[in-house]
């Protein structure tokens, strides 16, 4: 029966328990449950990503392949070829022989064609062929043997009598429709396959440490298509040999290739016309699949997981885990220790006081030290699991990945749901301002849910897609424009340091302005900072949070240097209000001559040791230009924008102290339908560009028309200012953390692809991952409020001490790093 304190009722119980915290305890035994579930995996099955790519796959969508439990690249005539060059650059040799029937043959010209500059006309005369391309140091051979006979014995035998340097590092080989053919299908023919193949294996053995060998199963036949002395080649003959194949093969060192026997019986191609060859779809599917398995692991494509070896583990990651591996185990000793004492009857001190007091929880003022370490201990203990679980999802191949796919149906199923269940939690709210907290959680979240079903979906190659959701993007920094502004312009002094030489304890605002913007980028920093160490990730990687922290910094010094203006100096001279339209000209001229001159920009953030903040692993600022670029107004346009709502509240022309219209019925309605329109013409342009480049360029200078008509709009009538979805307004809490955290535990491989939990059960699987995704974002973010409390305090000193030991802790990994070299 529930307590008093749940009420009497089923449903009030109900309630009680389905709650967050549940949430994520259930969160916690999921992922454990699914750590058991992939370790039996790998023990029964191992984890060879290869032998995924080559066994099981399925078809998502329309001539689509997706591996079982990992991602394959799209290797491009560029790619393939970079693949070979690379290859050799490291040592190796790029010699490749494909050896078998006609099947064979076609697989041998596609692979030739995609890397020769010059088309290689297909012939089907049964002799060998060979090709070499010096430029990329690349052979390949073609030998006609089309049956598992003495003439295909004698060629492995050759090899393994010659060097290793002629034998070939990579062979395809496979057979059976041409003995079918010629022996009739008969059962004699079946069993001289088995013997001839068993007789091979022992130089298949041999041939290990030189060459790698696959051997590809047969595709089905179209048996209504074949030719009449074709007819005896049937899929019943075809899996007969198969078997044998597997039964032969399975346990030596040679590949066997089945999933392209699944390309071809699931894709859709008629243009094989004698029933017999493999299609035209089918062949590329095989090559992308044959690319992966040979080049992913030499190069660094993110979308290609396939037979590639995660990253080998940094020394400061093993730091890392080391010191959050500590945390944990004190946490856990520490709270084994405290309820030895609660048994015992002595309680905490910290629970005693807040019984006595009546309350629930304590204060940190009220908190002795061994309650404060305890409180961080297992802070530290819950987001060292937490980014355990990270580096598990997206640093190992533990848990499997998948490839994003994009339909149209794929975007607007979800989009749909998650706005109709926004709008279904609609309610009222106390507050009126414009833009009040509640509306601006609101924004944040429906924004955020957005963004992940653009990323999850792969929905950047849709152009109207990809500018709206560049809309949403400029938003947030609208946001930060806005908000920051509106805060500051209530203060009167921005100072660094300004110590109070008054006896008593009164601070003094220009610290409280210090600490303000310390405890901002703290809370906006510190899930990146630790994702960093953890991932081994530059911390432009995480590009959102650099670029918000930065407009951030922009908006502080601007309000900052002097003149410093705020609505207090304002009441005391009308030229202040001209002295913030200087200040606003003049941010926007800096910008503007950033943006002209790309010396200027390289030369300032180049410098070391800020250059480590704004390049990507390989050293390049083009990432950051061009996020920089996209909103460079952005920030601006929010600042003005609130400079402007505050003017017009000043004077008196609106007020929104009640949760009535703006302005009179004529003009709300009149800037309401402007609204509409300027978001409609912006999904116009949106439709309209020619490409992204051409889009890219224009919008940061008519971002500016959505937003501020998303704002009339949302604003000018009462009854919509004072509504609000509390279910965005949830989300729009924990949105930083959910757009940080996706890129590992929701999306994998670094954005590039999907998750994977529960292989072969897509939406069953994005369902359960977006819970555990969910949970631990809300986590990390209740994680780093308390440690903002205890690690960003309101003291001077204290502040200070913190602050030289984070630039103490950094500064042995700067110049691990080579940041503070010159």
């Amino acid at each position: 029966m529930a307590d008093n304190n749940r009420g009497g009722s089923s449903t009030n119980e109900i309630t009680y328990y389905l709650n967050v915290e549940n949430a994520k305890i259930l969160a916690f035994c999921i992922v454990c449950g699914f750590v058991m579930y992939h370790g039996v995996l790998h023990l029964k099955y191992g984890n060879d990503s290869c032998k995924w790519l080559l066994s099981d796959g399925r078809f998502p969508g329309y001539n689509t392949w997706q591996p079982y439990g990992c991602m394959m690249h799209k290797y491009t005539k560029i790619h393939a070829r970079r693949c070979m060059h690379y290859i050799y650059y490291w040592g190796e040799q790029n010699h490749i022989t494909f050896l078998g029937d006609s099947r064979i043959r076609q697989l041998y010209f596609e692979f030739v064609n995609l890397l020769s500059l010059k088309r290689v006309d297909e012939h089907k005369a049964h002799q060998n062929l060979h090709f070499e391309d010096k430029k990329i140091s690349v052979t390949a051979d073609f030998l006609w043997h089309p049956m598992v006979n003495s003439s295909m014995y004698d060629v492995y035998k050759n090899w393994l009598m010659a060097e290793k340097s002629s034998r070939p590092n990579l062979l395809i080989t496979g057979s059976a429709t041409w003995s079918i053919k010629q022996f009739n299908a008969s059962e004699e023919a079946v069993k001289n396959f088995e013997l001839n193949l068993t007789m091979i294996l022992p130089y298949i053995l041999k041939l290990k440490d030189s060459t790698q060998i696959i051997w590809m199963l047969q595709d089905p036949v179209d048996e209504s298509k074949l030719y009449p002395n074709r007819s005896m080649i049937t899929n019943q003959q075809v899996d007969a040999y198969n078997k044998m194949a597997i039964d032969i093969l399975g346990g030596s060192e040679a590949k066997l290739w089945s999933s392209s026997r699944l390309v071809a019986q699931g894709i859709h191609d008629n243009s094989v016309l004698d029933g017999l060859h493999i299609s035209k779809s089918a062949l590329q599917l095989d090559l992308q699949m044959l690319l992966n398995m040979y080049c992913n692991d030499h190069m660094n494509h993110n979308d290609g997981t396939c037979c590639r070896v995660p990253d080998s583990v940094t020394s400061i990651q093993i730091i890392t885990a080391a010191f959050f591996l500590v945390c944990l185990v004190s946490a856990i000793a520490m709270f084994l220790y405290r309820r030895k004492i609660r048994r015992n009857g002595s309680k905490a001190r910290a629970a005693d006081t807040g019984i006595r007091n009546g309350r629930s929880y304590i204060t940190s003022k009220d908190k002795t030290w061994p309650d404060t370490v305890y409180e961080i201990m297992v802070c530290l203990g819950k987001l060292g699991l937490i980014m355990a679980y990270t580096f598990l999802c997206d640093r190992t191949n533990f848990f499997m990945k998948e490839n994003k796919y994009y339909t149209h149906v794929n975007f607007l199923l979800p989009f749909a749901y998650l706005m109709i269940l926004g709008f279904f939690f609609t309610e009222n709210t106390d507050q009126t301002q414009v833009l009040h907290r509640d509306q601006t959680d609101e924004w944040k979240g429906w924004m955020q849910l957005v963004i992940m079903i653009y990323h999850l979906t792969g929905a950047s190659k849709v152009l109207p897609i990809y500018m709206h959701i560049r809309v949403l993007v400029s938003a947030y920094l609208f946001l930060t424009g806005y908000g920051h502004f509106s805060y500051f312009w209530n203060k009167t002094d921005y100072s660094v340091q300004r110590y109070c030489q008054n006896s008593c304890n009164v601070r003094c605002c220009g610290w409280y302005d210090f600490q303000y913007y310390v405890e901002v980028m703290f809370r906006l920093n510190f899930l990146v900072v630790v994702l960093c160490f953890v991932m081994n990730r530059p911390y432009q990687f995480y590009y959102f949070v650099p670029l918000v922290s930065f407009w951030f910094t922009v908006v502080y010094l601007t309000m900052a240097i002097w003149p410093r203006i705020s609505a207090a100096s304002c009441d005391g001279s009308n030229l202040h209000y001209l002295y913030m339209v200087i200040k606003f000209i003049i941010l926007t001229t800096v910008i503007t001559l950033f943006f002209m001159s790309e010396v200027l920009f390289e030369k300032v953030f180049l410098m070391r040791p800020i250059k480590a903040l704004f390049v990507r692993s390989d050293d390049s600022l083009h990432e950051w230009r061009f996020r920089w670029a996209l909103d460079r107004y952005s920030v601006v346009y929010g600042m003005v924008f609130a400079f402007g709502y505050h003017l017009l509240l000043k004077k008196g022309i609106i007020a929104d102290n009640h949760n009535k219209s703006l302005f009179s019925t004529g003009i709300t309605l009149s800037l309401t339908v402007l609204g509409f329109i300027g978001l409609g013409s912006y999904a116009l342009f949106s439709f309209m560009c020619k490409n992204k480049s051409e889009c890219n360029d224009t919008h940061s200078y008519l971002v500016a028309l959505p937003l501020i008509s998303y704002v009339t709009v949302r604003n000018l009538v009462g009854w919509v200012r004072t509504r609000y979805s509390s279910f965005f307004a949830w989300f729009g809490k924990i949105s930083l953390e959910l757009f940080i955290a996706q890129y590992h535990i929701w999306l994998a491989a670094d954005t590039y692809g999907v998750l994977v939990l529960m292989p072969t059960y897509p939406v069953l699987n994005v369902i359960v991952t977006s819970f555990i995704f969910i949970c631990a974002s809300h986590e990390i973010s209740k994680i780093t409020a308390v440690l903002t409390n205890y690690l960003v305090p309101k003291e001077g000193k204290a502040l200070l001490r913190n602050c030289i030991i984070f630039f103490m802790i950094m500064l042995p990994v700067s110049i691990s790093k080579g940041v503070l070299t010159f």
